[in-house]
């Protein structure tokens, strides 16, 4: 190969390179928002390239890595939010799966936690055997 091939084929690599690294997420921009007032905060040390597409960052339908961020709500994306499943009474072992009023989520699973044995009063507070749970307390009397 001459030096002009070897020399295109390292820009060509080095340009693909740095726009994969300008689109990927920074903590700045992974912010989930829903209204246009916080693009400029977005724009903020954000390369020219994903400052161009900042609107289709904002909600994680577009971009689903905007959960994987560490100031998100959550690692899964419903209905544009994003969400923790395990935890979200509105969103409870998947998207769309909404708990009863007196029901917290646990591990996927709604629980009412006033007599669940194994979630009395809060997620994974377990009673000891032979206690049932009352009341959101264990052995209540």
């Amino acid at each position: 190969m001459s030096n002009l091939t070897k020399t295109l084929i390292f820009f060509t690599i080095f340009l693909t390179l740095a726009m994969v690294l300008s689109s990927t997420p920074t903590q700045e921009n992974l912010i989930d928002t829903e209204d246009d007032a916080a693009i400029p905060e977005l724009q903020r040390g954000v390369g020219l390239f994903l400052s161009q597409q900042s609107k289709g960052l904002k909600k994680c339908n577009k971009n689903p890595r905007l959960c994987h961020a560490k100031s998100s709500h959550g690692p899964d994306c419903c209905n544009k939010k994003c969400v923790n499943v395990m935890t979200n009474e509105q969103n409870c072992g998947f998207c769309g799966r909404k708990c009863e009023d007196i029901e917290i989520c646990c591990k996927g699973s709604c629980v009412n936690p006033m007599r669940s044995k194994h979630n009395c009063g809060e997620c994974n507070y377990v009673c000891e055997k032979g206690d049932s749970c009352v009341h959101g307390m264990c052995s209540y009397e």
